[in-house]
């Protein structure tokens, strides 16, 4: 099979941006007082950084995930509720357990880890519909 022509490249853009729109929403409306209370990053920091390098590498790991997660569900017989199910999967048994094991051994609060690895899962799982959506 001839991965380039299963993948289909605008689903993987949309899945990328996609983690965007759910991440603006996850870290603004849904819980930006108590992860900035969990981060430890003053206003001042937050001022000092480059938007621009965050947001454009945060995007190209976004697009990085969306392929692989593409790549996954490049089989012929794959749909939304596959789709949903291998991001749900990759979510929480790859990224939420992995940030766990960082997150104790750095001694970093669990509370952080809840937001930070629920909004991973929610967004590959959403990813993943999408991308197994539109083949």
């Amino acid at each position: 099979m001839n991965l380039a022509l299963a993948v289909n490249p605008w689903a993987v853009l949309a899945a990328a941006v996609l983690t965007f729109v759910i991440g603006g929403i996850w870290y603004s409306a849904l819980f930006e007082r108590p992860w900035r209370g969990l981060i430890g990053v003053s206003e001042a920091q937050f001022a000092a950084s480059s938007p621009l390098r965050i947001f454009g590498l945060s995007f190209v790991a976004a697009l990085i995930m969306s392929l692989n997660l593409a790549l996954f569900l490049s089989a012929p017989n794959v749909d939304v509720v596959f789709g949903a199910t291998a991001g749900l999967l990759a979510g929480a048994g790859w990224i939420a357990a992995a940030m766990a094991t960082t997150y104790l051994f750095e001694r970093r609060p669990m509370r952080l880890w809840l937001i930070d690895a629920s909004y991973h899962v929610v967004a590959l799982t959403a990813m993943g519909a999408l991308l197994g959506a539109w083949r």
